[in-house]
């Protein structure tokens, strides 16, 4: 369904293709947010924690930068995961320096959860052709990097 938006043709097709990009970015996440649930976290602490397995120990600003969220947000992230348990947060040599690292539990429930995650997500990207995953990659790294471009 197009906007009913009644603005110029450049104004309506890229207000289309922004509801598209948003309604599609919700549904997937729809359906695949019980997974997640089921772990007892949020978006943003899977999130988190995945980072951390997959890039290692971040620091919290940084961590927070890679998951788009605010240093309020990730604070209070990482305070929950601490909690739980998951993860941790180690002082550096400087000590104004607080990386954030996966702790054993976090690395356990992620060793369990994560591979059915991924095959979720590979079922939810299957109706895309291998190009047109790559073409949508790319599109959205674009969409993504506007802001370093404008800057």
């Amino acid at each position: 369904m197009g906007t009913r938006y009644r603005g110029s043709p450049g104004a309506v097709r890229a207000l289309n293709a922004y509801v598209a990009l948003v309604r599609a970015a919700e549904s997937v996440t729809a359906r695949l947010q019980p997974r997640i649930d089921r772990a007892g976290l949020t978006v943003s602490q899977f999130g988190a924690l995945e980072a951390l397995l997959h890039l290692g120990p971040l620091c919290q600003k940084e961590l927070g930068t890679k998951l788009l969220k605010s240093g309020g947000n990730i604070t209070m992230v990482v305070d929950n995961l601490e909690r739980r348990g998951l993860a941790r947060r180690v002082r550096g040599e400087d000590r104004r320096f607080m990386a954030v690292h996966l702790a054993p539990a976090g690395r356990r429930l992620l060793r369990r959860i994560f591979p059915g995650h991924v095959e979720a997500i590979v079922r939810e990207m299957a109706i895309l052709s291998a190009v047109e995953q790559k073409k949508l990659r790319v599109l959205c790294r674009m969409l993504g990097l506007q802001e370093r471009r404008d800057a």
